[in-house]
């Protein structure tokens, strides 16, 4: 039993109907994909702003001890000084995002003690 070939118009219409329907699958499900990951990607500067301040004060410290007679004064106080620097930044950071979240209306979510922390305490 043989089909009747589709007239050019049909066969048309169902790849147009196929080409929507993929489209469709292939598109990010909402914004909350992008919002995640601009999040993701906020959350990786304030870990390179903390890891880069103690690296860079590090740098500071060594140099220091190589040119002047402070032998280990100067790289606890380049990596002291690098650490408070990179709180700094990660705090400035992090309140900036604060704000931009509030200007945009979106409010933190309370997260719910947890109880089942302690049984441990309770079992001992």
């Amino acid at each position: 039993m043989s089909q009747e070939p589709e007239s050019r118009e049909e066969a048309i219409a169902r790849l147009n109907r196929s080409a929507s329907e993929l489209e469709a699958r292939n598109r990010p499900k909402s914004s909350q994909t992008l919002a995640a990951s601009a999040v993701v990607s906020e959350a990786y500067k304030i870990i390179a702003e903390l890891i880069g301040g103690v690296a860079v004060g590090l740098a500071i410290g060594f140099v220091i001890d190589r040119f002047l007679p402070t032998d280990p004064w100067g790289l606890i106080g380049g990596v002291l000084l690098g650490f408070a620097v990179s709180i700094w930044m990660a705090r400035r950071t992090a309140n900036r995002l604060m704000e931009k979240a509030k200007a945009e209306g979106i409010e933190a979510k309370s997260i719910p003690f947890d109880d089942e922390d302690d049984d441990w305490e309770r079992k001992a």
